[in-house]
């Protein structure tokens, strides 16, 4: 009989089998499982929606975003700072105090020249009279003012002072009657350039 079981296979002994049980990876613990683990051994998957790794991949963003809020807000306080410590900002050009007045009974539609980014005349509709509006107009320009009356007709006069002096008057009477009214002034001096 010794010879038969020679030729089955090997002889084992049950002492060899429970070691090697022992290094074998778990597949059925149910304890294991219950805890998070893969079910082999190993750790456990991480979700591609985890909260964390969310958080790692929108830093640089976040990061950039609030340097370039920064960075406006730099630009925007500079601005504040360099425009304020200045005061009043002065005009490039000298300018001089023009009154223009319109008196009379009515209304009158005028325009009048005055300080304006385009240099272009500033036009009032329907002013009622009498009228006065004092500018300051650069120096070199002339100051003018021009009424038109209304087809009632009447009778307005338009006067120019610069500086407070009274410079030129004119009258317009009847119905769409006009006048202009206008006065010169110096050209600006130049700076002396120390």
């Amino acid at each position: 009989m010794s010879s038969e079981t020679r030729e089955a296979g090997p002889p084992t002994s049950t002492v060899e089998h429970a070691g090697a049980d022992a290094y074998a990876p778990e597949t059925t613990g149910t304890a294991d499982a219950g805890a998070g683990s893969d079910g082999q051994g190993g750790t456990p998957p991480v979700d591609a929606e985890d909260d964390g790794h969310k958080t790692r991949s929108n830093r640089p963003v976040l990061i950039a975003a609030v340097g370039f809020l920064v960075l406006c807000l730099g630009f925007a306080l500079f601005g504040v700072l360099r425009g304020g410590g200045e005061g009043k900002a002065e005009p490039k050009i000298p300018t001089a105090p023009v009154t223009y007045e319109v008196t009379g009974e009515g209304t009158v539609d005028l325009s009048y020249q005055g300080v304006s980014a385009q240099d272009t005349a500033e036009t009032v509709s329907g002013a009622r009279l009498p009228w006065k509006k004092t500018v300051e107009v650069p120096l070199g320009q002339t100051p003018v003012i021009s009424i038109t009356l209304g087809g009632q007709g009447g009778q307005a006069r338009c006067a120019v002072a610069v500086r407070g002096r009274h410079m030129q008057s004119a009258t317009a009477s009847g119905g769409f009657g006009r006048a202009t009214c206008s006065a010169p002034l110096p050209a600006p001096v130049p700076e002396a350039s120390n």
